[in-house]
């Protein structure tokens, strides 16, 4: 499936979340991440996340896509980590 997270975290806790989501999503910008990731490996990136952030003080979201058919992407301005594999 294709999943877009983004996530709002006080700064304490801003590289773990950064680090965390890099070993499972490719970083798009600031707080946001999206790719193609198995279901196990999502379970494991939310699991992750939920260990490292505090539930009272910070905010992740998940957007799951099962399929990027209808799915556009477009980008004004700089492409901060450009990806030749998305549409």
């Amino acid at each position: 499936m294709f999943v877009v997270m983004v996530y709002d975290v006080e700064q304490p806790r801003v590289v773990k979340a950064l680090k965390i989501s890099r070993q499972y999503l490719n970083w798009v910008q600031n707080s946001v991440f999206e790719g193609e990731i198995e279901k196990a490996r999502l379970e494991r990136l939310k699991a992750a996340l939920k260990q490292a952030l505090d539930e009272d003080k910070d905010s992740v979201i998940f957007y799951e896509l099962r399929t990027t058919r209808y799915f556009n992407r477009s980008v004004i301005g700089i492409e901060k980590s450009p990806q030749s594999l998305i549409l």
